[in-house]
């Protein structure tokens, strides 16, 4: 009897799969809708991972989240709970500063070049961020070139990862599939989450279903590309 694909990140494209190569697909099928049998992560959860994975602006799969985010909410998922996922990832963003402004100074500095100066002002978000101890030195350099702009940044994500809608140990969880989806493969916030999980009691089995939700998410080029085949074979047989 073949895998069932009613939870799990498949779409009709599995039946077609299935009959071109059962063996294969029954396989694949396994290996990719395990964290949904493995019981380690709630259901719930489960879905919400894989909504934050599809839906990550690094990603963004219309279909996928429109899969989970059904899943999400017929396993008890709230409307805050999964506009909180969306909002996360579309602040996930913020890496192409992490990644870039490093560089600029690095760059500017080696072409003699310095930043015209900016007019000092009030950055409260950063400064409670820095008081906590949440604050991040990898922002050190965007914040020293725009410190306006980073605390409207700073801002707009800390009312998403205070608003308690999430366990401190869920929020690192679900940054550490948004980090580690292979359409981001973030090192050192996937490092970073990952530490933060542990420190937040999330167990080592916790953490690679996460991982496990990230790897499934390789279906989608099945999902996608097996419909395009069925399609063309149909056009090239009927000669057009």
């Amino acid at each position: 009897m073949a895998t069932s694909t009613e939870a799990g990140p498949w779409d009709a494209a599995y039946t077609q799969l299935r009959e071109w190569d059962p063996e294969w697909a029954e396989l694949c099928s396994r290996m990719a809708t395990n964290p949904w049998r493995s019981g380690v992560l709630a259901p719930k959860f489960v879905e919400l991972v894989s909504l934050a994975i599809n839906g990550a602006c690094t990603n963004l799969n219309a279909d996928g989240m429109r899969r989970h985010i059904r899943a999400a909410l017929a396993a008890g998922a709230t409307r805050v709970e999964v506009l909180t996922i969306l909002k996360m990832a579309a602040v996930m963003s913020i890496h192409s500063c992490s990644l870039g402004a490093p560089i600029l100074l690095e760059e500017a500095k080696a072409a003699g070049k310095q930043a015209a100066p900016r007019p000092e002002g009030a950055t409260p978000a950063c400064d409670r961020m820095k008081a906590i101890g949440q604050w991040n030195s990898a922002w050190d350099p965007f914040f020293a070139l725009d410190p306006t702009w980073t605390d409207e940044f700073m801002a707009t994500g800390a009312a998403i990862y205070t608003s308690g809608t999430f366990t401190a140990k869920d929020v690192e969880l679900l940054s550490i599939a948004f980090d580690a989806s292979f359409t981001h493969m973030y090192a050192p916030g996937t490092r970073r989450h990952i530490r933060n999980a542990l420190a937040a009691g999330a167990s080592i089995e916790e953490i690679m279903e996460v991982l496990k939700l990230c790897t499934a998410q390789g279906v989608q080029a099945l999902n996608l590309g097996v419909p395009i085949l069925a399609e063309e074979l149909a056009r090239k047989e009927a000669g057009n």
